[in-house]
């Protein structure tokens, strides 16, 4: 591996920030914080006089998680209710009460409909109001036709190039053959990563074990597809391998 090949691959995996669970222990796939916080933030530029600032998602209570069905990633977070926390400014022209409870549940809609977080608390932090000139300005910045992207900040996962033959390789297919995947990704090393892996407690041969990086495509829910894919991918392997999805990008 290259220098600058090392340097993005640091950078990447720092910039996705925490693993979290997506769906339920059984689920077997996880999204990277970055790429949920995205998504969430996306949520938030559709509520006029609101400016989210920092975001964060993490679990609720570590009582409460519960072990996965499959091998989580490095450094996952195990299944179990998140909680959303999130600072944020307010125009003073509309009752703060109302506007920190819509903020509450556009967040909470976009991480159960569009990603398929268990959310179970989301806490709010008004930092600011803003003003009139600021209102008028927020109002601008929220319409979608006028939009700027943000600034990429060069963490966002990149398309990975898929194997060439052999197992790996049709494992790679069957998971971009998915409805809603848009590409396979390797913030975490290859983007298909086949494995032995012995079972705990038990003196059964070790069973094979894949795990799988995506990007998902806009429109379609994160946990569906990461469902599909770990499907896909068990079915096109011969051994079928119990598997475990990341999702590093939506959208």
């Amino acid at each position: 591996m290259t220098a600058d090949r090392w340097t993005r691959v640091v950078r990447e995996q720092l910039g996705m920030g925490r693993l979290l669970p997506l769906g339920e222990p059984r689920d077997g796939a996880w999204i990277s914080e970055e790429a949920a916080r995205e998504v969430l933030r996306r949520a938030a530029r559709e509520l006029p006089g609101v400016r989210l600032g920092v975001l964060r998602i993490a679990v609720a209570d570590p009582g409460r998680a519960h072990e996965p069905v499959v091998p989580a990633p490095p450094s996952a977070l195990p299944p179990g209710p998140l909680r959303v926390t999130a600072e944020f400014a307010a125009v003073a022209s509309a009752p703060l009460p109302t506007t920190a409870s819509r903020l509450r549940t556009a967040l909470a809609v976009a991480a159960s409909e569009r990603l398929g977080l268990v959310v179970a608390e989301v806490d709010l932090r008004v930092t600011a109001l803003l003003d009139q000139a600021q209102e008028e300005e927020q109002e601008e910045e929220v319409r979608p036709e006028e939009m700027r992207p943000e600034p990429d900040s060069g963490r966002r996962p990149r398309p990975a190039g898929a194997a060439r033959e052999g197992a790996e390789a049709r494992a790679a297919e069957a998971a971009l053959a998915v409805p809603g995947v848009s590409a396979l990704t390797d913030v975490l090393g290859r983007a298909v990563r086949l494995e032995e892996r012995q079972v705990e407690g038990t003196a059964a041969l070790p069973r094979p074990h894949a795990r799988v990086e995506i990007a998902v495509r806009a429109g379609h829910r994160a946990l569906e597809v990461a469902r599909e894919v770990r499907s896909a991918v068990s079915d096109a392997l011969t051994d079928q391998p119990t598997v475990t999805v990341l999702v590093t990008a939506v959208g």
